[in-house]
């Protein structure tokens, strides 16, 4: 582990799995994600090609298991141009500090995130009150206290724009998190959606566990904006994407992706905002 680099306190491994654990798809020539535990990391760029990019840092206790993968895809050795981060919850950097023990490579996130990247803020503790299933109501056990990356951080540049990568944007998708972004490459429609919407209800053990596909907002126990939320769903449909990979949940796209993100925009506040729950 790097010097000055260091997890929170509470990060642990946590027992959940999927169906879809170890397994992974590559929905265009150059962009794969593959699911760790019941989180989704991205690879982008061709097989065996030296200019690749790592969107996301799966569960704690994860970089050996991302290491393998990359290697499988990439060549022994391969390590990402850079790392993409589109927030900093601990299924999506779980796997950070210890990559970044073997990678010296920039981690790229929107500066609204920083404070939980850099050891000075924790998030707001996960609700375990909150209307759901059993993984909203374990969901005490999830770590949120910050980890520290130190001077490998670097902001998302302010046009929008990825270092190295001409095809792609950022778009700010807050209210799961307040820096949450989401990554859209318009030359295909396709949009890396992080937890600003996905595609299983999180918050159900039996759906998480099958992996049962639906268009949802994002995690109840975790988000805190639920304004916010819905707008940056409305963001992600007006975008019309052609292929939507999300943090959580299958791949989906055409009719079956662009129908369910509008009965998501039109019904959202009985559909993804909670009941009750002291973020709602």
């Amino acid at each position: 582990m790097n010097k000055g680099m260091h997890e929170g306190s509470d990060m642990k491994f946590i027992p959940m799995t999927s169906i879809k654990s170890t397994v992974g798809e590559a929905v265009t020539a150059d962009v794969y994600y593959y699911t760790n535990q019941l989180v989704n990391v991205i690879f982008i760029g061709e097989p065996a090609s030296e200019y690749w990019y790592l969107v996301d840092a799966g569960m704690p206790k994860s970089a050996e298991e991302i290491w393998r993968v990359a290697e499988e895809r990439y060549g022994v050795g391969a390590k990402p141009k850079a790392i993409l981060l589109t927030h900093g919850h601990f299924d999506h950097v779980g796997g950070l500090v210890d990559l970044l023990g073997k990678w010296d490579v920039p981690v790229y996130a929107h500066e609204a995130e920083f404070p939980y990247l850099t050891g000075k803020q924790s998030y707001p503790e996960p609700d375990s009150t909150v209307e759901g299933g059993l993984l909203a109501k374990i969901s005490a056990i999830y770590p949120n206290e910050p980890i520290t990356i130190g001077s490998q951080l670097k902001a998302l540049p302010n046009d929008h724009r990825i270092p190295g990568m001409t095809d792609w944007e950022w778009i700010h998708t807050p209210g799961h998190s307040p820096g949450h972004v989401s990554f859209y490459r318009s030359i295909d429609g396709l949009l890396i959606s992080g937890d600003a919407c996905i595609t299983v209800r999180q918050d159900s053990f039996y759906q998480v566990l099958l992996q049962k596909a639906e268009v949802n907002g994002p995690p109840r126990y975790f988000t805190t904006d639920w304004e916010a939320a819905k707008q940056s769903v409305a963001t992600i449909h007006a975008l019309h994407p052609n292929i939507m990979i999300p943090g959580h949940g299958v791949s989906l796209s055409g009719n079956i992706l662009q129908e369910g993100l509008t009965f998501l925009v039109d019904n959202f506040d009985d559909m993804a905002v909670p009941d009750y729950g002291k973020y709602s």
